[in-house]
């Protein structure tokens, strides 16, 4: 699980870029999950989780951007 300050310290750009990975990761697990192999339920979980926080953080840098 990433956490939050190392997401801070991260560009936008490495952001979006993680965002991506981990929804093609989730579609991955997903697809697994479809055709019947073994997937820990955790991991689509923490996935989901993982890209919100990321998204989250995203949008306060894009707010505190446009205060300035």
């Amino acid at each position: 699980m990433i956490k939050a300050g190392e997401i801070r310290s991260m560009s936008e750009e490495d952001i979006l870029k993680s965002v991506e990975d981990k929804k093609k990761e989730l579609l991955e697990l997903r697809c697994s999950v479809a055709l019947g192999d073994d997937v820990n339920p955790m991991q689509v979980k923490t996935l989901r989780r993982e890209i919100a926080k990321l998204l989250t953080i995203l949008n306060e840098k894009k707010i505190a951007g446009g205060v300035k």
